[in-house]
């Protein structure tokens, strides 16, 4: 057996940017392009759209110069910011596209879940797309057959087998797609945040077989900004910033200074900040969390009002706010939405372009905190943003009762006991 499973050296991908990738039909129309390609590119320059050489060069590295090894049956966790160059590792390593330079060396059969429904047929009924993905794996028919009443089971789609899955829901693609690509056995499995599409009861299903897959042996990559997931998963973390390495060690190690450069960008003007996602026709410009009992932007105290405010350049139909609080290791502690109303819920035209969300009682308990905030408009999501504001909470009281800090949860209750007498 290899002693290495995954080999990447000097890996690179290059994408033109700007404007759609041209394709053409005849010889005469690529030379017709090439001739006014000068004149282009001086319009540019005259119009202040490009003002030197690097302006004009519509190309960007989504990776660049990475090299690493995964032995098998590693299991690694891949993270990063938003345009990192996460996905585009995983696309490279399965396949999908090719790089630009260096090359990623794979022995061993993969397995891939990349996208909803990834590989699949849509005209395909779900059995047919089961042989299919087996086939492209190299197993016979034979070995599917015999794996075909476990796929099925695991991704609860027994209704649907003989439907064609361009039928199937969001959630029945992830589920016949994580269920295909674990039962499969690939000797590699390459996941990129797919988990985070089917419901709460199959995520913890879907949990249990990768620490099974991750017990048998297998190779496992994981892409997730979930980092409880990843230090629930893996041993080993890759962490990528700005299409490099940055940390390549420990998965604690690499959530670790992911959650650093995270806090370190919360003093930069958030109109400025470009690792956001969306399309763009409202951008977040502003994000504060305030103290709500004397109206300062100092530490929150538990139990103490607060207030969450969030500020958009421009309207557009239907907009809405969402964020996410995470704690200090990257976990999960609630969320807020605007779109949910209720009925102390109000509009005022009178200030400004904002969001505020009110609390009469901040139930975190003493600790550090990050917000990531999304932006929702035209029924699309037009801005995302992680770490639009980190904040700090203080000690203070809940209903009266001391909240002291806790190193493993994050939240406290309003409360009260009745004891037993005293004899």
């Amino acid at each position: 057996m290899s002693k290495i499973a995954i080999e990447v050296v000097g890996l690179g991908k290059e994408y033109h940017i700007g404007g759609p990738q041209k394709n053409y039909h005849r010889l005469t129309d690529q030379l017709a392009d090439m001739a006014m390609a000068p004149f282009r590119r001086a319009g540019k320059l005259l119009r202040g759209q490009a003002s030197g050489a690097a302006e004009l060069d519509e190309t960007i590295w989504a990776i660049k110069d990475i090299s690493f090894q995964i032995k098998p049956g590693e299991v690694v966790g891949i993270l990063g910011r938003n345009g990192a160059g996460k996905s585009t590792l995983l696309k490279i390593l399965s396949g999908i596209t090719d790089p630009s330079k260096g090359h990623a060396d794979l022995y061993g059969r993969i397995g891939s879940l990349l996208e909803v429904g990834t590989g699949f047929h849509p005209e395909l009924t779900g059995r047919e797309n089961i042989f299919l993905y087996g086939a492209i794996l190299g197993m016979k028919k034979a070995e599917i057959e015999r794996k075909l009443d476990e796929i099925v089971a695991f991704a609860e789609i027994n209704k649907f087998l003989d439907t064609p899955v361009k039928h199937y829901s969001s959630g029945m693609y992830v589920r016949l797609a994580f269920s295909v690509a674990a039962h499969l056995e690939p000797e590699i499995l390459l996941v990129d945040e797919v988990l985070a599409v089917g419901d709460m009861a199959f995520q913890r299903k879907c949990l249990g077989k990768m620490d099974d897959v991750a017990q048998e042996g297998r190779t496992v990559i994981f892409v997730s900004h979930n980092m409880g997931l990843l230090q629930q998963l893996c041993e080993r973390g890759i962490f990528l910033q700005q299409g490099t390495v940055h940390t390549d060690g420990s998965i604690t190690e690499a959530v670790d200074a992911y959650l650093q450069t995270l806090e370190q960008s919360r003093g930069l003007d958030l109109s400025q900040r470009t690792d956001r996602k969306g399309q763009g026709k409202v951008r977040l410009i502003g994000a504060e969390v305030i103290n709500s009992h004397n109206g300062s932007p100092e530490i929150l105290k538990t139990g103490h009002p607060a207030s969450f405010v969030f500020q958009v350049n421009t309207l557009v139909p239907g907009l809405a706010c969402n964020f996410n609080i995470y704690d200090t290791i990257g976990q999960p502690v609630t969320s807020f939405q605007s779109r949910v109303r209720g009925p102390q819920d109000s509009s005022d035209s009178g200030n400004g372009l904002k969001f505020v969300c009110e609390l009469d009682e901040l139930l975190l308990l003493p600790g550090r905190y990050r917000i990531d905030v999304a932006i929702i408009g035209d029924n699309r999501l037009q801005d995302f943003m992680e770490a639009a504001a980190v904040f700090e909470v203080g000690e203070g009281h809940v209903r009266g009762r001391p909240v002291q800090p806790d190193g493993k949860f994050s939240v406290s209750m309003s409360h009260r006991w009745t004891l037993p007498a005293d004899h």
